[in-house]
């Protein structure tokens, strides 16, 4: 039932509607949402007829400070808790502002690029809510998922948008949205699928530094990269002449901080990394990608609660649920554009991770496998049988010396 990426954005530059869902899940909950500079009196009645949920519009954090909307705050502590301003109305071409004519006047105000603060005023019928800067690179929510859906499709990065409701007013559901979607003919996508396609055409790295690396297996030459939306650096440790699109043998390692620095027997991280160097210098080229995200992406704090729960008998993904994350929240598109960057044609990844070699592949970079083991010892030997169990990580040999 979702329709490709291209074909949403086509509706939405030809001022249609599209089925926007968080991701695919049964519970997940659906929004219409449109360009709001296209916007008319008709598709706000649709969305008030068909849809019934509030009529809001999205609208970038810097665009919703330079209206000067002031922010509700919220008593919610929950990361995807929407950020919503008070409630608006064009100063001019309104009546009461209720109407769905007069709805969409206003929403197209707060689409107009040459609109101010002495445009609108408080209170009025109109929800703005505010998309975070960075949209579903920073965050997987309903105001950035619309707002970048827009801006992919060629239009200025303002949406509105309507929860999906069935006649007894509860919240559509996945099931209940695509029969919606079918219904009226509407495309529909999943927020989540946003990210991979920014990825892949979006340029969110940037060089700030580079030198010779000296280290106890030879020289390298290191490459610092700054994420542009998150603000995160990362390290690339180059041999040799890497580039013009020929092959490299890559290592992509995510941080670990007690296994890579303090040896820490709960992990072969440390171990991966010293054989991927010993294996990168004997290679004509190759490329080490450090990259930012602790404890397979929950950072370091909740990786060491995780250490305590693993010592009361939880396996490595098992204290990772208990703590409410994903077995495995590491991405690595990131990494994707910093080998397309380098001019890396192939990469000869070194991992026991199938999930990494979808990753890059799924981001455009050509990849085969190439093993990466090292001598399981009593210390990893149970941490290396999960991975290998509940993460598919591949071994040829799990018995321990």
């Amino acid at each position: 039932m979702v329709t490709s990426l291209e074909k949403v954005f086509d509706a939405i530059e030809a001022g249609k509607m599209a089925v926007m869902v968080a991701e695919e899940r049964p519970d997940a909950e659906g929004d219409l949402v449109m360009a709001a500079e296209k916007v008319t009196a008709d598709a706000v009645n649709f969305m008030v007829r068909h849809a019934r949920g509030i009529v809001s519009v999205a609208i970038e954090e810097k665009r919703i400070r330079e209206l000067g909307i002031p922010i509700i705050p919220s008593t919610q502590r929950d990361e995807i808790t929407e950020q919503m301003g008070a409630l608006v109305e064009a100063r001019e071409g309104v009546t009461t502002g209720i109407s769905a004519g007069d709805r969409a006047r206003t929403i197209q105000v707060l689409a107009s690029e040459h609109s101010t603060s002495r445009d609108i005023v408080m209170p009025g019928h109109v929800l703005p809510l505010m998309a975070l800067s960075g949209g579903v690179m920073v965050r997987i929510g309903r105001a950035e998922g619309a707002v970048d859906a827009v801006r992919s499709a060629g239009v200025r990065p303002a949406a509105a948008l309507c929860t999906i409701l069935n006649e007894d007013g509860q919240a559509a559901r996945l099931s209940e949205l695509e029969q919606f979607a079918e219904r009226h003919k509407l495309p529909m996508f999943f927020i989540k699928d946003l990210v991979p396609h920014r990825l892949a055409r979006e340029i969110l790295v940037q060089r700030v530094s580079e030198a010779p690396f000296r280290t106890p297996h030879g020289e390298l030459r290191a490459v610092v990269y700054h994420n542009i939306v998150d603000g995160r650096e990362h390290l690339a440790l180059i041999k040799g002449e890497v580039g013009g699109g020929l092959p490299a043998l890559v290592r992509l390692h995510s941080e670990c901080l007690t296994g890579d620095v303090f040896a820490s027997n709960r992990c072969d991280c440390g171990e991966q990394l010293e054989r991927s160097m010993e294996m990168i210098m004997q290679s004509e080229r190759g490329v080490i990608v450090y990259l930012h995200q602790e404890g397979r992406g929950i950072g370091l704090g909740n990786k060491i609660r995780a250490y305590a729960l693993q010592d009361g008998g939880l396996d490595t993904v098992e204290a990772n649920h208990e703590l409410g994350f994903k077995s495995d929240l590491r991405d690595y598109g990131i990494g994707a554009q910093i080998l397309r960057d380098l001019g890396v044609g192939e990469a000869q990844l070194l991992t026991n991770n199938p999930h990494k070699i979808e990753s890059l592949r799924r981001y455009g970079v050509k990849v085969t496998r190439v093993p990466l083991e090292v001598t399981p010892h009593e210390g990893i030997i149970d941490y290396l049988r999960t991975k290998k169990e509940k993460l598919g990580h591949l071994f040829s040999n799990l018995d321990h010396q």
